[in-house]
């Protein structure tokens, strides 16, 4: 933050200012005017005119008095989580997730729906209108509340140019994606890649906690990868890190441009689903092609245990490439990886044993499809920290 001497563009100061000001009470420890100028090292007048402000935008709230320390009794200050509210919505494969949260980042409304056409950007775009129109009506949350949204897409997003670079599934390709659904929420976007949101989840919230080099493989319409390098999400020179679906892992064959990877076009789990078909005595389409799979294998058949091998084998070459890499502490398995259970984990983990000198302690997605959302949240909350005011 900026202190007392130093200079700087008006609005960009005050901005940073505050920002100061709610990094502090965001700790959750209530604290007075005189406590807040001296850890932010700005002059008591400014903190008071800063804090009257936000006192107006109903941000921070007087809270009773502390004790005395020689004068008169201090006004403690705390932040109002509930002042306004932010919108996490991610696209997991034909299935949309979305959520309004507070500013401490607790789900206070959810809605899911299932998308009629997948592969149809327009569609896409359609249902969050949809989605975001029925979960504030049903809430009776108010719009003029909500600082922004949170949207994990899929393919390869450039999230300074707010278009999608790369996504065969939606048609987006090189449009103005972020304004555009701008223009439709009257809300400001942030656009983000699926998986990286995902990844996110599970590092604020879930299995990740705590661990700050970590890779999240994810294992659904095609296969991703989010990459946590100290704490911090990869994304590379192009926004591209983490496209493990390109791998070259199982049969090349002749592929255009704009289609899956070699690696998701062999296993992720449309291609998987094929697979089965000529193995499975039927397939319930709605169900977890994986879990199906494996129920099939546990009872001995033969050609689904070798099936079940095959997956296992494919899907660990792709976890020995990322170990060679990256030597993450922790590779978490997500999407329809999960219905592999601990059996296998530990059949994966013995592959790996054999194959490279460093193996990453593996574990199954602990937080399922809320991972996206508390993800997409949580970019929201660290874009827009101080409300829509202090950006006006």
């Amino acid at each position: 933050m900026i202190g007392r001497g130093q200079t700087g563009n008006t609005k960009l100061v005050k901005q940073i200012n505050r920002e100061g000001i709610l990094h502090q009470l965001k700790e959750g420890t209530r604290m007075s005017r005189a406590d807040l100028a001296k850890l932010t090292e700005l002059s008591r007048p400014c903190v008071s005119a800063l804090v009257d402000e936000m006192i107006q935008e109903k941000l921070i709230r007087e809270v009773g008095v502390g004790e005395s320390k020689g004068g008169r009794k201090p006004i403690l200050l705390e932040y109002n989580f509930q002042a306004y509210g932010v919108v996490g919505a991610v696209f997991e494969g034909s299935i949309l997730h979305l959520a309004i949260a507070d500013l401490k980042g607790e789900l206070l409304f959810q809605y899911t729906a299932r998308l009629s056409q997948p592969k149809d950007g327009e569609g896409a775009i359609q249902s969050v209108e949809r989605g975001l129109a029925t979960v504030l009506a049903q809430s009776g949350f108010d719009k003029s509340r909500l600082l922004g949204i949170g949207l994990g897409l899929p393919g390869i997003t450039k999230r300074r140019e707010g278009t999608v670079s790369y996504s065969p599934s939606t048609g987006w390709m090189g449009l103005p994606v972020q304004k555009e659904i701008e223009a439709r929420l009257g809300l400001p976007v942030i656009i983000d890649n699926d998986v990286n949101l995902m990844t996110m989840g599970e590092f604020h919230k879930g299995v990740g906690k705590g661990v700050s080099d970590l890779v999240y493989m994810y294992v659904g319409t095609g296969i991703g990868a989010g990459i946590v390098i100290d704490g911090q999400l990869f994304r590379g020179t192009r926004e591209a890190s983490g496209e493990i679906g390109f791998m070259l892992i199982g049969p090349v064959g002749n592929r255009c441009h704009e289609e899956y990877g070699v690696f998701e076009n062999n296993y992720s789990v449309p291609a998987i689903r094929e697979k089965a078909r000529t193995i499975l005595p039927s397939i319930e389409e709605g169900a977890s092609i994986i879990k199906q799979i494996v129920d099939q294998a546990n009872t001995g058949d033969v050609e689904a245990g070798l099936l079940l091998d095959d997956i296992y084998k494919h899907w660990a070459y792709g976890i020995a490439n990322i170990a060679s890499v990256m030597d993450p502490e922790l590779l978490i398995l997500s999407g329809e990886m999960i219905h592999i259970g601990d059996n296998g984990v530990q059949r994966i983990l013995q592959m790996l044993t054999d194959w490279v000198p460093y193996v990453p302690r593996l574990e199954l997605a602990s937080l399922g499809d809320q991972a996206g959302i508390i993800g997409a949240i949580h970019s929201v909350l660290e874009a827009f920290p101080s409300t829509l005011k202090s950006r006006g």
